[in-house]
């Protein structure tokens, strides 16, 4: 009798990399799946109105205090930074600018999908995690109720709809945060401020970002709803599929963001 070789260090990193690997790329097909099969039942009778203001008003009305904090300090981060560098070169008239265009491109739809991600994304896969453990969404099944109709449509067309809106009160409490912290506390001239913004934020400059958000709620309602189709395991499985699912929509956000600047810029 042959004696079974025992794996050393490496092969084993390898097994366990190809492993995750596998995984990964598995879970990536089933999204794309899963986003097929929304898009299709999207446009198909009945309609899902009631379900989709419910889940407007938690992904939006919920969601608008964190959004707006995060991006009111994240401008005034920004007026603060930017006046200690743009002062070494005379130039803390272009801060406005800097400002506008970073909150309005950038900061603002990004900030806002991490922090919907991490709120929305981890009550959706929390809450279909439960569903799946418990066999309700089998019980829908069981009915002849289509789960990606009754659970996902809704909660994809909220997140796509009413994330740009939140991006729209970032941007605005972002600017103003910035102006606030250079006219009040900077001591910088409020017309010259107002003046390089306008002058410099193009209107091209603004719907770039609402794009990116709409992508961004698309995408972080798909990949929450996966990850809590998925759960298994009672109430240990639920917490890792919402650990997964804000792990990865929020990876997400920043990935497709930089693929979309190279695109859009």
């Amino acid at each position: 009798m042959t004696d079974i070789p025992k794996k050393n260090g490496i092969s084993v990193l390898l097994e366990t990399f190809g492993t995750r690997v596998y995984r990964a790329i598995e879970d990536l097909g089933n999204v794309f799946a899963l986003l097929l099969q929304c898009v299709a039942w999207m446009f198909r009778p009945p309609s899902e109105f009631r379900s989709i203001v419910k889940q407007m008003e938690e992904v939006g009305i919920n969601s608008l205090p964190v959004v707006l904090v995060t991006a009111t300090f994240t401008g005034m981060v920004i007026s603060l930074q930017s006046w200690s560098g743009f002062q070494r070169f005379q130039a803390t008239s272009f801060v406005g600018s800097v400002v506008a265009l970073s909150i309005t491109r950038e900061l603002g739809p990004v900030f806002a999908g991490l922090m919907v991600s991490g709120r929305v994304g981890a009550s959706m896969a929390a809450e279909l995690g439960t569903m799946k453990v418990t066999e309700q969404i089998d019980a829908l099944v069981t009915l002849a109720t289509n789960p990606v109709k009754f659970l996902v449509v809704p909660r994809v067309v909220a997140s796509t709809l009413v994330l740009p809106v939140l991006v729209i009160f970032a941007d605005l409490v972002g600017i103003l945060g910035g102006y606030f912290v250079s006219v009040y506390l900077l001591g910088a001239n409020a017309y010259v401020y107002t003046d390089k913004t306008y002058q410099y934020l193009q209107f091209r400059d603004i719907y770039t970002g609402l794009v990116k958000a709409a992508v961004f709620g698309f995408l972080i309602a798909i990949i929450s709803c996966y990850n809590g189709f998925i759960a298994e395991g009672g109430a240990e499985g639920v917490g890792r599929a919402t650990t997964r699912a804000v792990v990865a929509s929020s990876m997400t956000v920043l990935v497709s963001d930089y693929f979309m600047t190279s695109f859009m810029f």
